[in-house]
């Protein structure tokens, strides 16, 4: 469905038609959106219940009186037709009169396509009919004569302007050449040679391009890239990302502009194609009511009691330690996530079966994009709300020779695939049917992953493993090693800046560095290594005397 009406109610009226009126009925009013169209005057006013009136035979429930111009009428009645009619699947075959092509009205008359289009958006009606297993834009043969008799001197004008002789194409050619060799770009060639040959711009332009696309070897851009490949076209796409300019990517690839943006949008909606939209479907996505809709969107309702904050063990690592501050989600505020976020998913999904890759609309590329966005917003709440559960698990899975983390991040990634496949509707708890997928996953894979370790075991590992751990608690390690780093931070105070540096060289207290010989740290200060000895002795005894003070074990 078409994405740029100007009249929100036209807009509605079409989705409401498409969704809910009989087949016969929705034909019968695209032919009376078309005979609407060719009475409207567009530069009057007229009541939208008359347009709703004149499409439908019906008047609207609740009366609305604005008022809109006919223009704009015009201009959404147009896209009326061919929505209404897309949705129909209407076969050529069906059709009670010939339905010519874009194709079939260049050659009848004699202009080129980009004129055909330009036609539909001055009023030639255009439906859309199913023609070898395919939708294409066709025209009644009764549409076309209505536009004609309409705009006789338009037609005819198009006609002379595209019947460009050979002579004629030369002489542009020409005139485009000499005009180029003096540094202009195809916009000012073009703009010059229109001048000069009294033809639009527009027709100067497509001759010279089509003229250089037919005979590269003589092209009056040479320079040109007449094709971008899917290469060129995902690394304009990715310098876009990347903050480049569309001034800057349009002079590297020889575009204009406007063929810049038109390759971004084709690149956005192949990402979008590729979004995982799948979801777990339910009766209530069908036809949800205005009402009914707003509860699935809605905030996450809160707990009828609320839960007790759970105090985090003291020494627990950070990313631990951070689990705690997220609340646990009850029955009702699971379903109703899981709710949303699977109904999101089905909107975009929806949404994007009417995406054209070709020509994407980027009012409903955005559309899409929101929707999933939301989706991941829902998902990341369910997940960050279970995570507890992955550690718990996790935990009474663990052997000695297991590494922890690695343990959790495993269950983690079951914990994602779990929200992805649970199904909200039928009334369990998520917490029941994501430990029975966490604890499936971590039966397959720690008995492959000792496989493998025992497969590739070293002589070391042997001993280590044959070994009882008796070290203490890693993480009351780590603690105490954190405190002996900031003591011996303070007592280093002590210390002026080149015996610091001694001190710190010789060590190797600077984690990005190996203890230095006395010879190379003399070398790097600029003495002798004996001077850096006696440098160090000193040194060293007014750190034991800190270290004293500071109540630090020295080692002998």
């Amino acid at each position: 469905m078409h994405q740029d009406y100007r009249i929100a109610l036209v807009r509605e009226l079409c989705e409401h038609q498409v969704k809910f009126t009989p087949r016969g009925k929705r034909l019968e009013q695209a032919d009376r959106a078309e005979r609407l169209l060719g009475e409207l005057d567009l530069a009057r006013d007229y009541p939208y219940e008359f347009i709703y009136y004149r499409v439908t035979d019906y008047r609207p429930e609740e009366n609305n009186r604005k008022m809109v111009r006919g223009e704009d009428a015009a201009h959404d009645l147009r896209l009326f037709v061919e929505d209404v009619t897309d949705s129909l699947n209407l076969k050529v075959e069906e059709a009670q009169e010939p339905v010519h092509s874009v194709e079939d009205l260049s050659r009848m008359f004699n202009v080129s396509t980009k004129t055909i289009s330009r036609w539909r958006d001055q009023g030639l009606v255009s439906r859309r009919f199913l023609n070898d297993g395919r939708k294409r834009v066709g025209f009644l043969h009764s549409s076309v004569e209505r536009f004609v008799a309409r705009n006789k001197d338009r037609v005819r004008r198009g006609e002379r302007f595209s019947q460009l002789s050979a002579d004629e194409r030369a002489e542009i050619i020409e005139r485009a050449r000499s005009i180029a060799a003096e540094g202009h770009n195809l916009s000012e060639v073009a703009r010059q040679v229109s001048l000069a040959v009294s033809r639009s711009v527009e027709t100067i332009r497509y001759t010279i391009k089509n003229h250089d696309r037919k005979t590269p070897e003589q092209a009056v851009f040479p320079d040109s890239r007449p094709v971008l490949t899917d290469m060129d076209k995902a690394a304009i796409y990715n310098q876009y990302q990347r903050g480049t300019g569309l001034s800057q990517l349009a002079r590297q690839y020889s575009r204009s502009r406007s063929s810049v943006l038109r390759v971004l949008n084709e690149q956005r909606a192949k990402l979008i194609m590729e979004l995982p939209l799948e979801y777990i479907d339910n009766e209530l996505f069908a036809r949800p009511g205005k009402r009914q809709e707003a509860e699935i969107l809605g905030e996450m309702p809160e707990a009828m009691i609320p839960p007790r904050k759970v105090r985090a063990p003291s020494g627990l690592p950070t990313y631990l330690a951070s689990l705690y501050d997220v609340q646990l989600l009850t029955r009702e505020q699971e379903y109703h996530l899981f709710r949303k976020m699977n109904y999101l998913k089905s909107r975009a999904k929806k949404l994007r079966e009417q995406l054209a890759t070709e020509d994407p609309t980027v009012a409903l590329m955005e559309e899409i994009e929101g929707l999933y966005q939301s989706s991941v917003d829902v998902k990341n709440k369910i997940v960050q709300a279970n995570l507890r559960l992955v550690v718990s698990i996790a935990k009474r899975h663990m052997k000695s020779s297991d590494d922890f983390f690695s343990l959790v991040s495993d269950g983690n990634i079951s914990l994602f695939r779990a929200v992805e496949k649970f199904d909200f509707s039928r009334g369990n708890k998520f917490s029941t049917y994501a430990s029975w997928a966490i604890m499936k996953n971590f039966a397959r894979s720690i008995p492959d992953e000792f496989k493998h370790n025992d497969r590739f075991r070293t002589t070391g590992e042997e001993v280590f493993m044959a070994h009882e751990d008796t070290r203490r608690d890693h993480f009351a390690e780590e603690i105490a090693q954190k405190q002996r780093e900031t003591q011996i931070n303070r007592i280093l105070g002590r210390l002026d800046y080149r015996e610091q540096q001694i001190i710190i060289r010789r060590f190797g207290l600077n984690h990005s560095e190996e203890p230095l010989t006395l010879k190379e740290v003399g070398a790097a200060l600029g003495v002798t290594k004996e001077r850096i000895r006696q440098i160090e002795a000193r040194a060293l005894s007014k750190l034991r005397e800190a270290a004293t003070s500071e109540h630090i074990d020295v080692p002998e």
